[in-house]
C-alpha cells in the first residue's frame, strides 16, 4: 500500500495529488472491462460483497500492524454510514441497474453527474465551491455525454431510476466522510468496506442463489482478483484520501476520466470500434480538468491581465 494513502496531510504534495489521480483515473477506468469478466459466471450482489468483506479485512489488519486502534463506537456508526451509502447502495446500484437494461453509454453519463452532486453538498454545508470548478465540471458532463454516444443508451425505468441513484449515494457517502468523525485513513477504509460488505452479503445470500466454485471460471476469477487488488485496495484508498486532501471537484474528475479510461481499453481489449464522437469529446474532458486544476490561477491571471483584483470567485 502506498505510504502516502496512510496519513492525511495538510499541505500534499504535488506528485503525492497526482499520483493518486492517476491511479483512480486508470485503474477505475479499467474495472468497466473487469467488471464486465467477472460477472459472465459471478452473482452481481455476491460478488460485490464478498470483495469488500475481504478487502475490508485485509485493511484491517494492514491498519492493525501500522499501529491503529480500533474505530470507536461512534466511529465504527460513522463508518457504516459511509459505507452504507457507497458500498451497498452505490456499487450494487450499478451492477442492478445493468442487470435490469440500462446500457453501458446510459450508466457512463449519469455517473458524470456525482461530483455536481458532491458540489452541491459541500456548498449547502457551507464550504466554498469556485466558480472555476462548476465550469470545469460542467464541460466534464458535457465530454462524457458525448463520449456516451459510443455507447448504448438502452435503459427500463426501474434500471435508470437505479441508475440514478447510485451516483447520488456515492456523492452522499462522499460528503459524509469529509464531514463525520473516522479512524486513521487506513483503520477508516477497513471499517467502511467491512461493515458495507457485510450489508451486501446479507441483501445477496436473501436474493441470489450461491454458485458453486466450479461455476465460477478462471477469467472471472481473476478478473475479481483485479477488481479487489486494484479496483479497492489501491484505486479506492486513492480516491477517500483525495477526498480528505483535495477539493471534491478535483477527487470527483474521475467520473467523467473513467468513461475515456474504459473506452479506449475496451478498444485495446475487446476490439471495440471508434466513431468520431470520442474525437470531440477527449478535448471537452480535457479543458474540463484544466478548470479544475488550474481554475483559481487561470482566473487569477485574467484578473490581472483585465486591471482587476485577483480574486476566486465561489458560488
Amino acid at each position: 500500500m502506498p505510504a502516502i494513502f496512510n496519513a492525511q496531510a495538510r499541505a500534499p504534495a504535488p506528485w503525492a495529488v497526482a499520483t493518486a489521480l492517476l491511479l483512480v483515473y486508470v485503474v477505475w477506468g479499467t474495472t468497466y472491462f473487469a467488471t464486465s469478466i467477472a460477472l459472465q459466471t459471478m452473482p452481481p450482489l455476491l460478488m460485490n460483497a464478498v470483495r469488500f468483506l475481504c478487502a475490508g479485512g485485509l485493511m484491517l489488519l494492514i491498519a492493525l500492524c501500522q499501529g491503529h486502534a480500533l474505530p470507536t463506537a461512534v466511529q465504527w456508526r460513522n463508518a457504516a454510514l459511509v459505507g452504507g451509502l457507497m458500498v451497498f447502495l452505490a456499487m450494487n446500484l450499478i451492477g442492478l441497474a445493468q442487470k435490469r437494461g440500462v446500457g453501458s453509454g446510459l450508466m457512463a453519463t449519469v455517473v458524470t453527474t456525482m461530483p455536481m452532486w458532491l458540489a452541491l453538498w459541500m456548498r449547502w454545508g457551507g464550504e466554498r465551491v469556485p466558480l472555476t470548478s462548476w465550469v470545469g465540471l460542467g464541460l466534464g458532463v458535457a465530454g462524457a455525454l458525448l463520449l456516451a454516444l459510443e455507447g448504448d443508451f438502452s435503459a427500463t425505468w426501474q434500471g435508470a431510476i437505479m441508475a440514478f441513484a447510485a451516483p447520488l449515494c456515492w456523492s452522499l457517502g462522499s460528503y459524509a466522510s469529509r464531514r463525520v468523525s473516522l479512524p486513521a485513513p487506513s483503520m477508516a477504509s477497513a471499517a467502511q468496506w467491512f461493515v458495507g460488505g457485510a450489508m451486501g452479503l446479507v441483501v445477496a445470500l436473501w436474493c441470489e442463489p450461491v454458485p458453486e466454485l466450479s461455476q465460477i471460471s478462471a477469467k472471472s476469477w481473476a478478473a475479481w482478483v483485479y477488481l479487489l487488488v486494484f479496483g479497492t485496495m489501491v484505486a479506492l484508498n486513492a480516491y477517500l484520501w483525495l477526498l480528505q486532501n483535495t477539493t471534491a471537484a478535483l477527487a470527483g474528475s474521475y467520473s467523467f476520466v473513467n468513461p475515456a479510461v474504459a473506452l479506449l481499453v475496451g478498444v485495446a481489449l475487446g476490439g471495440e470500434q471508434l466513431t468520431g464522437w470520442v474525437f470531440a469529446a477527449l478535448p471537452l474532458i480535457g479543458a474540463a480538468l484544466v478548470f479544475i486544476l488550474y481554475g483559481p490561477w487561470l482566473q487569477g491571471w485574467w484578473a490581472g491581465r483585465s486591471g482587476g483584483g485577483v480574486r476566486v470567485l465561489a458560488r
